[in-house]
Parts: structure tokens; C-alpha cells; sequence
């Protein structure tokens, strides 16, 4: 059982590089903070209103998940909170339970986001990081790219200002016919004009800084504009109130049976925020000398969530756009976060009140031209090219997501990536092997000119032995001897096993026995240290009929007398 570790220094690593921090690096950190804020206000409430709460709740939840990361997170640059992929899950879980925007809509959001946050918690306690290995890339990019087109076709409600419902592409388009008469001319200008604002405009500003801030001139541009022409009064759709002073806290009321209904995709939550921040991490850790470790990474996402959820927020990630923003724009330490957290707070405090008249179809927009450019077939086509197994389990995840429901898909692909790892670990790679002449390197047979000898059948797996393919091995030797009654020496390369299960194990004293009944002798080469420790413990070593070579060159040679000289 693995030990756990909950000393100081293993759950927040912060302590460590407080030690040496320096003010020298303080402005940097400042800098990178104002930057990010500018990002983080229009895409926090964006955010909110994408997840189906209020949009103040985005504010709230970039505010204490950012300091719990700074102090436990192992990234110097991750900057934690509202990202759209979560959002989208949180609605996608929530929407069948609850009317959209309820009290007990809110409520099972913040126990949404604590039962995250100590799923993750756990894990990270446990040492689980290598979760993320169980999740093949192709599925994880088929999944983001799946859920950035619900998300898009998502903001159409917004944009329009009709009532669309976006769980599945044929839910979709099913609610686009028959609402799409009631669209609203005045909401479908305003989102025109912000989506080319934000698309073309950074195209013309040198400045990076200007290029970073553009939403949040445009969310600041679209209220000055609502409050001069009074489109309120025109049916253009706004924030509404937002309540000033800083969130309160309170812990998530807690029922039994509604936890058992958000389990499985709190779960699924968590393990997409751990891949997705994990993989954003990653991005800036070689370029800032970072240390990542992935089951600290857990331990901090589950703190963050904990915190959003007992201070009014919903379930956080990493963000990729704000992170790298943090990176280019000098973050050193994570001092960064915690200034845009402190400046969030004056926000709560002071200028809640200037978001109020901010239309609802500009949130909109900022969502889906930051989301568009994940929407691409190219990963499909690179995929399928090289494998076409991996390119159907990205195709079939994609149709799950877009055609069914987020988490409904994310369980198909999952599903997908165990069973093709079975199929593959279940059909090794086998080949008949023999020495290429002038050298002591042995290749298969089919795609080399290689020298044989007629006495001896040489194999190589290219696999683990286990239960899954253990008979395929002993089929493969057998089909081989029926074709050659000259073979009395089988050798089998273990260059490439790391591993002999008991089932593989028992499979070999049962080739060994029935081998020496047709008077041939059982060979192995090349074994590996870890795998002969084992084998020391099984009979096979001692009733053996052959030997155990270190190499597979040393074993022909002392087999095969004619080779010899």
C-alpha cells in the first residue's frame, strides 16, 4: 500500500521557493498579474454564464483557487480558474437535474466542485498522477475538440437570443428550427460587430499588452455603448445585478443521494482538470525550469476546488490562454497568481456595479472566438493516417461527445483506450528471427537477408508475456515446428519483455515439458534482470531442457556447431 505523505513541505511546495524569493522579481510578478486580470474578468464571468450560473460566480471563483494553487501548486506559471471545457461539463452535469441559473441549480454546483476538489485530493494523496497514462492523447484531443463545438454552438443562445439547447448536435438542431424566427436583430449586431472587433483587431496592434487586453476593451467598450444609447430598454439582454463586497464563506449542503448522481462525472471533472492543467503545465515548465509533479498537481487541484466551492465559486482548471499569457509576460513565481487574486478582490469590492449593463451576447462572443480555434479536423486526419485504430477511437469519442452527451462520450473514448490496449497487448508482434550475416544482430526473417540454421527456430515477442497473449506466443512456435521437422533447438528473445505474468509463466513450463517429448530443447536469450529475478523464484530455471543465454548471438553459437566455426 502506498505510504502517504502529508508533511509541510509535500503539500505546499511553496515554502520552498518563498525561501529564496527576491524582490527583484516582484515587478515582474505585478506585471504579469494586471495582464492576466485583464483576461481573467471577461472570461471568468463568461465562463459562469457558459456553466449555467450567475456571472459573478466567475469572478469568485478566480479568486481564492489562485492563492490555495500558489502555495500547493508545483507550476510556477499555471494560473487556476474558470476555463471552458469545465464549465461545459459542470453544465452538462447540472442542466438535467436542476432549471439552469436555480438556487438548487447553485447549490449542486458547489457540491459539484468540492466533491471534485476532494476526488483530486485523494488522488494527489495516493500518489494516482499516473492516471493520466490511462487516457490516450488521441481521445483526450477528440474530446476537447467535441466539446469546444457544443461550447460554440452553445453561445448561438447568446448571440441570437433565443432559447437553443446544445447538450448534442441533434438537440441542437432540432431547437435552431424552431426558434430560429424569434433572433433578436439587436443582439445579432452586437455580436457580429464584437466577434470581428476580437477576431481582426489583434491582427493590426503591434503591442502585445493591447493584443492581451482587447476583450477586456470590448467588454468595457459594449457597456459605455448600452449606457449612451439605453439598448437596455431595447430588449438587448445584460448581466443584471451583481452584488458588490467579497464572496462569503459557506460549505456546500450535502445529500446523499444527489452526491451518488454527480459522482460519476465529479470524477470525470476531475480527471479532465488534472489532464488538461497537467498538459497546460507542461507547456511552460522546461522553458521556467519548473518541477512538475504530477501528483502534486492533483493535491493542488483539489485544494483550488475545495476553495472555489466553500467561497462561491464552481469547479476550476488550468487555463492555457491566461497561462500563457502569465509566461510571456515574465511571471517568475507564483506571487503572480496570488497579485491577481488581491486585484480580483478590489473588483468584488468596487466595481461590480460597471458589469451590470454588460451584454450578455459580448460574453458570448469572447467565448467563441477564444474556443473557435480549437475546432479543427487536421488531428483527425494526422491520426488516422498513422493509426488507423487510434483514428477511429478519436472519430467514435467525437460522434459519443457531439451526438450524445460530454460525459456520456468521455466514457465511450475511455472505454475505447482500455480495449485498445487489450487488442494490442493481446495481438504482440512475433517474428521468426535469424543473424545478419558480419554482424551479431539477429532480424525477422520476412524483411531481412538473414542466415538461418535449419535445427534451430529463433523468436522474438515484442510485448510483455501476460495472460492476454501468452497462447498466441505458444501458437505462433507451434505453427512454426509443424512446418520444419528438422528444428530441435527453440530460442525465444526476451529483449523486449519486461514483464512474465504467472499465466505467461505457466504457459512457458507447459512449452518446456511438451517440447521435450518431441526431443526439443527450450532456449531463452537476452533476459532482462528484473524479469531473471523473477524466473529464480519459478521452476522453469531448474527444469529448463536448454539454457539461458546473455545474448542471442552467444546462443546460436553454442547451439549450432557449423555457426561455431
Amino acid at each position: 500500500m502506498k505510504k502517504i505523505d502529508l508533511s509541510i513541505s509535500t503539500l505546499f511546495p511553496a515554502f520552498k521557493w518563498l525561501k529564496t524569493y527576491q524582490i527583484s522579481s516582484f515587478k515582474s510578478d505585478l506585471i504579469a498579474a494586471f495582464i492576466v486580470l485583464a483576461m481573467l474578468v471577461p472570461q471568468g464571468m463568461a465562463y459562469a454564464m457558459l456553466a449555467g450560473l450567475p456571472p459573478v460566480m466567475g469572478i469568485y471563483a478566480s479568486i481564492l483557487p489562485m492563492i490555495v494553487y500558489a502555495f500547493t501548486g508545483s507550476s510556477t506559471t499555471l494560473s487556476i480558474g474558470p476555463v471552458a471545457i469545465i464549465s461545459m461539463m459542470v453544465f452538462a452535469t447540472l442542466n438535467p437535474l436542476f432549471p439552469v441559473g436555480s438556487q438548487q441549480y447553485i447549490e449542486a454546483a458547489y457540491l459539484l466542485t468540492i466533491m471534485v476538489g476532494v476526488i483530486s485530493l485523494v488522488l494527489g494523496l495516493l500518489r494516482f498522477g499516473f492516471l493520466i497514462q490511462l487516457i490516450s492523447h488521441p481521445v483526450i484531443q477528440s474530446f476537447i475538440i467535441a466539446s469546444a463545438l457544443l461550447i460554440a454552438l452553445g453561445q448561438l443562445k447568446f448571440l441570437l437570443d433565443i432559447p437553443l439547447q446544445s447538450n448534442n448536435i441533434p438537440e441542437f438542431i432540432s431547437s435552431l428550427v424552431k426558434h430560429i424566427q424569434e433572433l433578436s436583430l439587436i443582439s445579432l449586431i452586437f455580436s457580429c460587430a464584437a466577434i470581428l472587433i476580437l477576431v481582426l483587431l489583434p491582427k493590426f496592434v503591434h503591442s502585445v499588452f493591447l493584443a492581451r487586453i482587447i476583450p477586456l476593451i470590448v467588454v468595457i467598450s459594449s457597456i459605455i455603448i448600452v449606457a449612451i444609447f439605453d439598448l437596455e430598454q431595447n430588449s438587448l439582454k445584460t448581466v443584471g445585478t451583481i452584488p458588490s463586497g467579497l464572496p462569503h464563506f459557506y460549505f456546500p449542503s450535502w445529500g446523499s443521494e444527489l452526491a451518488f448522481k454527480l459522482l460519476p462525472n465529479a470524477f470525470m471533472i476531475a480527471m479532465i482538470s488534472f489532464v488538461e492543467s497537467l498538459a497546460i503545465a507542461q507547456a511552460t515548465a522546461l522553458q521556467k525550469r519548473d518541477d512538475l509533479n504530477s501528483s502534486q498537481e492533483l493535491i493542488a487541484l483539489g485544494f483550488a476546488n475545495i476553495a472555489a466551492s466553500i467561497n462561491n465559486g464552481f469547479a476550476v482548471s488550468g487555463s492555457l490562454s491566461r497561462t500563457v499569457v502569465n509566461s510571456d509576460a515574465g511571471a517568475k513565481t507564483p506571487i503572480s497568481g496570488i497579485l491577481s487574486s488581491l486585484t480580483m478582490i478590489l473588483v468584488c469590492l468596487y466595481f461590480t456595479g460597471i458589469f451590470e449593463t454588460l451584454p450578455l451576447t459580448v460574453l458570448a462572443a469572447t467565448i467563441l472566438v477564444s474556443i473557435w480555434k480549437l475546432i479543427t479536423i487536421a488531428p483527425f486526419i494526422e491520426t488516422w493516417k498513422y493509426s488507423k485504430a487510434d483514428g477511429f477511437a478519436m472519430l467514435i469519442t467525437f460522434l459519443g461527445v457531439t451526438f450524445i452527451d460530454i460525459s456520456t462520450g468521455l466514457i465511450i473514448g475511455i472505454g475505447l483506450t482500455f480495449i485498445m490496449l487489450l487488442w494490442r497487448v493481446s495481438r504482440p508482434h512475433i517474428a521468426v528471427i535469424g543473424l545478419i550475416e558480419g554482424t551479431q544482430h539477429f532480424r525477422n526473417v520476412s524483411r531481412y537477408d538473414v542466415i538461418t540454421v535449419p535445427t534451430i527456430a529463433s523468436f522474438r515477442i515484442d510485448e510483455n508475456l501476460s495472460f492476454l497473449n501468452a497462447h498466441v506466443l505458444k501458437g505462433y512456435v507451434i505453427t512454426e515446428l509443424s512446418q520444419n521437422a528438422e528444428i530441435r533447438h527453440v530460442i525465444i528473445n526476451c529483449s523486449s519483455i519486461s514483464n512474465i505474468d504467472l499465466s505467461a509463466l505457466e504457459m512457458l513450463e507447459e512449452l518446456n515439458k511438451e517440447l521435450a517429448r518431441l526431443n526439443i530443447k527450450l532456449h531463452l536469450s537476452e533476459v532482462k534482470s528484473p524479469v531473471m529475478d523473477r524466473l529464480r523464484k519459478s521452476k522453469l530455471v531448474d527444469e529448463l531442457t536448454g539454457e539461458i543465454f546473455l545474448s542471442h548471438y552467444q546462443a546460436v553459437q553454442s547451439i549450432s556447431p557449423i555457426e561455431k566455426n
